[in-house]
């Protein structure tokens, strides 16, 4: 995927990196904040290894994390933007993040693109759910608790 770099790989005394807010740069988080750190992805949309909407792709670090649930965001195409994105972006949580890329997955339609579509430019614009709460991003993703995910699904029911 390509993308602008908007953080250094700065790292501590034992090769880990260090926290977002200390390697985002003052360029990156102008970039992240205006939400212009996403134009370069349209190549990948171009070259058909993307979609302009569906689950955003998440670090390949990841990928051993998932439930089963969560791996199925995996069956439509990787989007610069989709529903978990509209509906709080950075500012929710990872289990929230991947129950909507779910929903997606089962619920995909072109008037739901649309929608999202539509629904994207007012989150650029009004600079909505940019990052989570104490974090210059959004936290790293250490696997999910079962019994928060019922919690979650519980809610929308």
């Amino acid at each position: 995927m390509i993308k602008f770099r908007t953080m250094k790989n700065a790292m501590d005394k034992s090769g880990n990196f260090l926290p977002d807010n200390e390697r985002l740069t003052p360029f990156g988080l102008f970039l992240r904040r205006t939400s212009l750190d996403e134009l370069p992805e349209f190549w990948n949309v171009l070259k058909g290894d993307m979609s302009l909407v569906g689950p955003r792709p998440l670090l390949m670090q990841y990928l051993p994390l998932y439930s089963a649930q969560q791996f199925r965001r995996h069956e439509v195409k990787p989007g610069i933007t989709g529903w978990a994105q509209i509906n709080g972006r950075n500012a929710i949580s990872w289990d929230e993040k991947f129950i909507f890329d779910v929903w997606y997955v089962d619920n995909n339609t072109l008037w739901l693109d649309f929608k999202i579509l539509i629904l994207t430019v007012k989150k650029v614009i009004f600079r909505e759910g940019i990052s989570a709460d104490d974090h210059a991003t959004m936290p790293f993703f250490e696997g999910s608790d079962a019994s928060s995910l019922a919690t979650s699904r519980e809610k929308d029911e």
